[in-house]
């Protein structure tokens, strides 16, 4: 809570700019476990985006931004669950769990920033995509944000033991 002006203040930027770039339909749940691989391809499914969300949202137009978001944030929760689960399992040693969280940060920024690379290289003529790079930053930041405080409150309410990632991860984006 004692981030809330700075969340807000991110948010701001987004308002207060206009933003040069087309909206459009998207996926709206983009994650890791909407994306099975053939053997020869990739198959995005799911299309029904969030369905906690009224119907007539999940059909908004949006920057596809937002499900570049959305795979950012399954990258960095896959790797946090995964050493989670292997430091509760007793496969990672307090003694190893140092170098295990370095690794998992750089899978992370590595993953991330190859999949974010790929992804505005292939669209990069696209009029989707901001015009400048401030804009795009800014619109991303945002986007990164409202998934991380969206994903919370869905663990508050859960009161699942993800929150605490959840936090981690807000934390991290505010840096």
């Amino acid at each position: 809570l004692n981030r809330q002006e700075l969340i807000l203040e991110r948010f701001r930027l987004v308002i207060d700019r206009k933003i040069s770039a087309t909206r459009t339909r998207t996926h709206g749940k983009y994650r890791l476990g909407q994306v099975l691989y053939t053997g020869k391809d990739f198959i995005i499914i799911d299309f029904k985006g969030e369905t906690d969300r009224p119907l007539n949202e999940r059909r908004m137009k949006r920057s596809p931004l937002r499900d570049v978001a959305g795979m950012l944030q399954s990258f960095s929760y896959a790797s946090k669950v995964a050493l989670r689960n292997e430091i509760e399992s007793g496969t990672i040693t307090p003694r190893d769990r140092g170098i295990m969280e370095d690794v998992m940060h750089f899978w992370d920024r590595w993953v991330s920033a190859a999949f974010l690379n790929r992804y505005l290289e292939t669209a990069a003529n696209a009029n989707f995509l901001p015009k400048t790079e401030l804009e795009l930053n800014i619109l991303l930041d945002a986007y990164l944000l409202e998934k991380a405080v969206y994903e919370l409150n869905r663990q508050l309410a859960r009161r699942s033991h993800l929150m605490e990632i959840s936090l981690e991860w807000i934390l991290q984006l505010l840096e």
